[in-house]
């Protein structure tokens, strides 16, 4: 936060805090969006369709920051997401929500992997691990507000205002970076231990890497085409129509084609070491953001409790992520990561399935809070465990890869237990009754997507 630097950094963790805001506020939100909307049935697509754009997003800024820098992605990202927040905030239709969702969802994925660029670029080493613990602590506050505020927003005014609001804080920040350009198109030039050349590979280096850039572009593609075309065709599946069963099925085969070559080999054999690590994160993301995901129509739909009172419980669960966290940064625990990815996937198991007996016995709705302060409590334990794991098992020189990778693990893993929940909500919807069974079904199944976890976690020890 000095001088020198005070404006970029505000910049930075303000447009981590907007995506962080978006991605909690919208699930507090979604239940009024899909009844006023006629979309109960398809009410997970539109989490799933801006997780698939933003895993393309992800894989698109990598390949176009190596070719022409950070800004260029920076500045589409904050456009897109501007537009698609503005589409979905004044959507008449559902599909044009879905459109506006895809759009956004595009520009978070061109944003993240920029700001990583960006703070490599613009600030020297001694002053790395500050902004990166800044951008950690930026996710806090909108996990803890974000949803409270958004169930305000949603009753008092419309849903509608939970994405507008986001416009007017893309707009400041794309003006604020732009008249940083200079600073992070030249690079720090404070650190002075770094040589000139430093970094500048020869040629026999760069040979191969526009034919790789092209390659990972197609495979991001692929793998977001195919993931739509999945996640449309199960929402779908209680019409029984031949052509969205084709497309779901061939969505899937895709995603089994491409996937796999974005990801370390072995990783679907939850080989030992990085592979399980990989294995690992999709596991977690995807039982905990499916699960979550479906919390607030429950609570909305079943219990009759206000979006308010459903965004606060999801605040709970970020509550136990941020504990987790802490916990897991213990220095007397640094040499037991694998120990921890177990205990998280075991908290998030024993989470999940508290959820499903609160279902399934009509316990206390309050109860739901004690069950997403244990799933999150999971994730904070072992989703920095697992970015530790990934480069203390990778050398230096693939800790770029490797955090590709892991990023497509966690953004599919969410992808595919939304839509796969999303396609059970979706086949057995009974718009005229209760769906407290539904809810029941699809955290007994994502609970045991968890537990695969615990086996996963244990084979991360190399």
């Amino acid at each position: 936060m000095g001088s020198a630097y005070r404006l970029l950094t505000v910049a930075l963790l303000a447009l981590v805090t907007i995506i962080a805001f978006e991605n909690m506020a919208i699930s507090t939100a979604m239940p009024a969006v899909a009844r006023d909307l006629d979309a109960v049935r398809s009410y997970g697509l539109a989490f799933s369709f801006m997780s698939t754009a933003m895993l393309l997003g992800i894989v698109l800024a990598g390949v176009w920051a190596d070719l022409r820098g950070p800004l260029p992605s920076l500045f589409a990202g904050q456009l897109l997401m501007a537009s698609g927040s503005a589409m979905a905030g004044l959507a008449p239709t559902f599909m044009v929500l879905l459109a506006g969702r895809l759009v956004a969802g595009l520009g978070a994925g061109l944003i993240v992997v920029a700001l990583y660029v960006v703070i490599g670029r613009a600030y020297p080493d001694a002053l790395r691990p500050k902004v990166f613990s800044w951008v950690s602590a930026a996710w806090v506050l909108p996990s803890l507000i974000g949803p409270p505020v958004a169930g305000w927003l949603t009753s008092a005014l419309s849903w509608r205002w939970v994405f507008l609001i986001v416009i007017a804080p893309i707009a400041v920040t794309l003006a604020v970076v732009s008249t940083q350009r200079d600073r992070i198109n030249a690079g720090s030039t404070t650190d002075k231990r770094v040589p000139a050349d430093r970094g500048v590979p020869s040629d026999h280096a760069t040979a191969g890497r526009p034919a790789d850039h092209r390659r990972l572009a197609l495979l991001g593609l692929g793998v977001a085409i195919s993931a739509g075309a999945m996640q449309w065709g199960s929402t779908q599946l209680a019409t029984a129509q031949a052509l969205p069963v084709a497309m779901g099925v061939l969505g899937l085969a895709g995603i089994a084609a491409t996937a796999p070559r974005l990801v370390p080999g072995g990783t679907l054999r939850m080989s030992r070491g990085l592979p399980s690590v990989m294995m690992s994160r999709f596991l977690l993301t995807a039982s905990f953001n499916g699960a979550l995901t479906f919390i607030p129509l429950m609570l909305v739909n079943e219990r009759h409790l206000s979006l308010t009172t459903a965004g606060i419980m999801l605040t709970v669960g970020a509550l136990g992520w941020s504990f987790g966290s802490f916990v897991q940064g213990n220095h007397a625990l640094h040499n037991r990561r694998s120990e921890i990815v177990v205990a998280g996937g075991a908290s998030l198991t024993v989470g999940i399935l508290l959820l499903a007996a609160i279902a399934a016995f009509g316990w206390p709705y309050y109860l739901v809070g004690l069950a997403t302060a244990l799933s999150g409590l999971g994730m904070g334990l072992a989703m920095s465990s697992i970015s530790v794991l990934s480069l203390a098992l990778s050398p230096v020189s693939d800790h770029g890869r490797t955090s590709s990778s892991l990023q497509v693990s966690d953004v599919l893993g969410s992808v595919m237990g939304i839509s796969a929940a999303g396609a059970v909500f979706a086949a057995m919807h009974n718009p005229m009754g209760s769906d407290i069974h539904v809810f029941e079904l699809i955290w007994l199944s994502l609970a045991a997507v968890a537990a695969l976890a615990i086996v996963s976690g244990q084979r991360t020890r190399a």
